[in-house]
């Protein structure tokens, strides 16, 4: 023993009643998240913990969060996001790194344009026009102000350690001057134009649209077959089929394949327009054309569909354009001119039936349809003069980021769908024929002239002089979110600090839309002359230079990455694997279980089922688990409490008992675990392991055995089991305090407030779990190594009990009730664990008189052990009897039910063989049944 252990048990001894103070008292009866969160979350606020400071030795940790659209509220997608990234950033907070946890928000043109625009006409019933472009501005602005702060009220709530002094807005004057410096740059070197393109329109919100907010859905429309040319069969005439019968005004050719025999003698002629005699359709041959589709011809739309424009380019085609931006049909000459899209489709489709043209029409007709994400109508394909970026350059320098591992991408099987997109990227659409956003800094003359200005540049003013009426896509600025909110293209302590970010956290599904870009935009701006990015101190793992050398340099002229690590989540689904949505009506609230179960339940539940790249399912079942793993905590922590649990140095590891030991152990297998597993974004390993350990082992096991191991009655207790239950205490304390530290990240509330009530004034211990050290080695079982006959010991233990539980359960034994039972410890080498193991399965010490009713043998790693019992008072045997006659009974109609199947060839031989086998699997379980009950009634004393 120890000479401080020794001073332990000597002090224990004179003061039997004081070991280990209770420290119950600080904690709640019960576990009420609601009523403590908010308390918790605005003392780490103002505390100071989530700032970050651009002057400390500390390494840099640094993450930018994926900005939430100023309309929006928190979704489950968020919520997994948010609960990956601040566990990851309060890990690295307990680490010791610098974290920067940098929050802002997009002001997402379309969503936030439309949702004013709508309130403007219920309200007042005006539209933007009604007010002009610089008083709309402002109202949109006056609505920011007033309702855009719903989503960061959200994330508080769930705990989100971002360092909200650095909070950042798209539109703010910072992020506004680097999205005109990046523009500036990009036209300069040509890689910003201005063309007629083929566009995704929205006639409803009068603008262009990304791919990411065109949303597709099965719809029910018509697939109507057109003849063109001669109604005679015998003279030149083709058969094409549309859903769109509207764009047949924007024909101006038809397309066969090369090799069609059908066709061959008519590709180079033409056909006549049926609406338009002036115009000529010319046949045109195109490996694009399926011979094998249909009947082998396909109209050809330039100006209206993605697929014909290409063509269209090929064959030197014109292309007009059948509508205006409200998506009615204009300037075609034709009758149908004014007509809205569907009217025109119904009144073209009859106009042409009257012609004698409409070979066949399929209605209902279901197939594919993109429609505006915010609007809801389908989109229209139209060819508009919009700006562009050239991304061939840029793609590459993504692309080989990647390859020469200066940014991974986990998991690496989402590599591949990161090289398809890169490397066959087409160039990007960047403007929007909107108010809000990012107005293009360009100014057109009066003679022709266009100048571009960056923000330290005066426009040209003077007659004539306009500045470009669209703004720039939202993702044009969030492509620069990762240096530009750190004060690029200024030099700033931020950028010094903590730029490349450490790691990005997002979802597979906007891999291309927002990470590519970033990318492309970074590696452009390092490759400036004079780039302020390549001289960074790079994040985690970089160390930062002293010698004058840029990282260029040292990259091998690589350009500057904007995060070393991509981390790829998957989506939140519902119980049942389904996309969440409103049709379905299957979408979960995140700030609901939050207000039902805790933000802790709801990380928990997405942080334990969080695996890279892969979609998680949950359900309402999911967050009660959550909610009870929190409560199980709570309780178990009250109870090691109530019993004297206290934090300190450890005692020698000879002086603790096997199931200390094993605890220690067990505890520094699993930190070591969890370590690897978050390491490496394995969230959901890492979770559930700490679930498994603080649920099974240390609540359902090490807490049944410290009840045991510490006095009830200090004053009554030898020395030694005083000296045993002071090590018990420290060793509760040393596994409550290491499993919170653990699971702090995850749970950030319910960990705090059991951490603090159980290091509460003890020297040596910071006051928040916030600042708290990550635990080690050190902290687990010092360092030693694994004690596996202690493990043995455990193991054997746990299986001796687990069979004498089910021996008690099958002889209807009430939990309570305790039964005499002579078994040799020793033989099985458990003599520290019997009074352990007589506890958790409630077994008294034979009387000198004992005479067994019952025996039970279990194997063991070091024999087979038989233990007796008495159970001749505890159980009523003629009840017992008359409940298992009931049962065999059952088991026996059972038999006989599905021997009488079994035994009738005609039904054998008409029945699947399905039906069969699960009439055979009910006989199988039936005769177990039956052997079972038969064999306890056999075992009853008779009465």
């Amino acid at each position: 023993m120890s000479e401080n252990s020794n001073n332990r048990a000597s002090e224990a001894t004179a003061q039997r009643g004081n070991i280990g103070p209770d420290r119950s008292g600080s904690l709640p009866k019960a576990w009420e998240p609601s009523i403590v969160e908010k308390t918790l979350y605005n003392g780490w606020v103002e505390a100071g913990y989530f700032k970050a400071d651009t002057s400390s030795d500390k390494p840099p940790f640094s993450i930018v969060l994926p900005p939430p659209n100023v309309t929006g509220q928190l979704h489950m997608g968020h919520a997994l996001d948010h609960t990956l990234m601040d566990a990851m950033a309060r890990r690295k907070r307990m680490q010791g790194y610098e974290v920067l946890w940098l929050p802002g928000s997009d002001h997402a043109g379309i969503a936030t344009q439309t949702k004013v625009e709508a309130k403007l006409k219920e309200t007042e019933g005006k539209d933007r026009f009604d007010y002009g472009r610089e008083e709309f501005i402002e109202r949109v602005w006056k609505w920011k102000h007033q309702y855009g702060d719903v989503i960061t009220n959200q994330m508080r709530a769930v705990g989100d350690s971002v360092d909200w002094s650095r909070e950042r807005f798209t539109l703010d004057d910072g992020l506004s001057r680097a999205v005109q410096t990046i523009f500036k740059e990009l036209y300069d070197k040509g890689l910003i134009y201005r063309a007629n393109r083929m566009v995704n329109w929205s006639p409803v919100l009068q603008t262009a649209i990304s791919d990411i907010e065109v949303v597709y859905s099965d719809d029910e429309g018509e697939l109507v077959s057109i003849r063109y040319g001669s109604l005679n069969d015998d003279e030149p005439h083709v058969v094409i089929a549309t859903t769109r019968v509207e764009t047949m005004l924007g024909d101006v050719a038809v397309a066969v394949h090369p090799d069609d025999e059908r066709y061959a003698d008519m590709v180079g002629s033409s056909l006549p327009h049926p609406f338009l005699p002036d115009r000529q359709m010319v046949i045109v041959a195109d490996d694009y054309v399926d011979p094998e589709f249909g009947t082998g011809a396909v109209k050809i739309t330039p100006a209206h569909d993605p697929n014909d424009f290409a063509l269209g380019q090929r064959h030197d085609l014109p292309m007009p354009i059948i509508m205006d931006e409200t998506g009615h049909i204009a300037n075609t000459g034709t009758q149908f001119d004014g007509m809205e899209r569907y009217e025109a489709r119904e009144k073209i489709r009859l106009a042409l039936e009257e012609q004698g043209r409409i070979v066949d029409r399929k209605f209902p007709y279901v197939h594919s349809v993109g429609h505006s994400e915010r609007s809801h109508e389908a989109i229209e394909p139209r060819l508009s003069l919009q700006w562009w970026v050239k991304v061939d350059e840029l793609a590459k320098m993504a692309g080989d980021a990647v390859r020469s591992g200066d940014t991974v991408i986990h998991p690496k099987s989402q590599e591949p769908r990161w090289f398809d997109w890169v490397d066959d990227m087409h160039d990007w659409c960047i403007s929007r024929q909107l108010w809000w956003g990012h107005r293009i800094p360009i100014w057109y003359g009066p003679d022709g002239e266009i100048v571009c200005c960056g923000p330290d540049d005066e426009p040209p003013t003077g007659e004539g002089w306009k500045q470009d009426e669209d703004v720039l896509d939202t993702w044009f600025s969030s492509a620069l979110w990762p240096f530009s909110t750190m004060g690029w293209p200024d030099r700033t302590p931020e950028l010094e600090k903590f730029y490349p970010t450490s790691v990005l956290v997002t979802g597979y599904d906007i891999l291309f839309f927002w990470v590519a870009r970033m990318m492309m935009f970074a590696t452009f701006a390092d490759s400036l002359e004079n780039s302020v990015l390549s001289d960074t101190n790079g994040g985690e793992g970089h160390a930062r230079r002293t010698d004058g050398a840029t990282a260029n340099t040292d990259r091998g002229n690589r350009p500057q990455i904007p995060f070393k690590d991509v981390f790829l989540h998957g989506l939140v689904r519902d119980e049942k694997g389904r996309k969440m949505s409103k049709s379905l009506g299957n979408g979960i609230d995140p700030m609901d279980w939050v207000r039902d179960y805790g933000a802790d339940a709801l990380r928990f539940t997405l942080a334990r089922g969080a695996n890279p790249g892969s979609d998680l399912p949950v359900g309402e079942d999911s967050a009660q688990s959550s909610r009870n793993f929190a409560t199980k905590l709570f309780n178990a922590t009250k109870f090691a409490l109530m019993n004297g649990a206290q934090v300190g140095d450890l005692p020698a590891r000879e002086e603790l008992t096997d199931a200390d030991r094993w605890i220690l152990d067990r505890l520094e297998q699993v930190r070591a675990l969890v370590d690897d597993a978050l390491d490496r974004y394995e969230f959901s390993l890492a979770n559930e392991n700490l679930y498994k350990f603080a649920w099974g082992e240390l609540c359902d096991w090490y807490l049944e055995i410290a009840k045991v191991q510490i006095p009830r009655d200090w004053d009554a207790a030898s020395d030694e089991e005083v000296q045993r239950g002071v090590n018990t205490q420290l060793v509760l304390g040393r596994v409550l305090d290491t499993v919170l530290r653990l699971l702090h990240p995850a749970m950030p509330f319910v960990t705090e407030t059991l951490w603090k009530s159980l290091t509460n004034g003890v020297e040596g211990y910071p006051v928040s779990l916030v600042i708290a050290e990550w635990p080690g080695q050190d902290l687990t079982n010092g360092g030693a190594e694994i004690d596996e006959t202690a493990a043995r010991r455990i193991e054997d233990m746990e299986k001796l009990v687990t069979e004498l539980r089910r021996f008690r359960s099958d002889q209807s034994v009430k939990p309570t009730q305790k039964v005499p039972a002579k078994l040799d410890f020793a033989a099985a080498d458990l003599t520290q664990l019997e009074q352990a193991t007589r506890s958790l399965v409630r077994l008294e010490q034979p009387a000198e008189d004992f005479s067994a009713t019952a025996s039970i043998e279990v194997r063991l790693s070091q024999a087979t052990i038989t233990v007796e019992l008495d159970t001749s008072d505890t159980v009523d045997v003629a009840a017992e009897r008359k409940r298992l006659e009931k049962d065999l009974a059952a088991a026996q109609k059972e038999l006989d039910n599905a021997a009488k199947k079994l035994s009738n060839e005609s039904f054998l031989a008409k029945a699947p063989e399905k039906v069969v086998e699960g009439i055979r699997e009910r006989q199988r379980v039936a005769q177990a049944d039956f052997d079972r009950i038969t064999a306890r009634l056999e075992g009853l004393p008779q009465v």
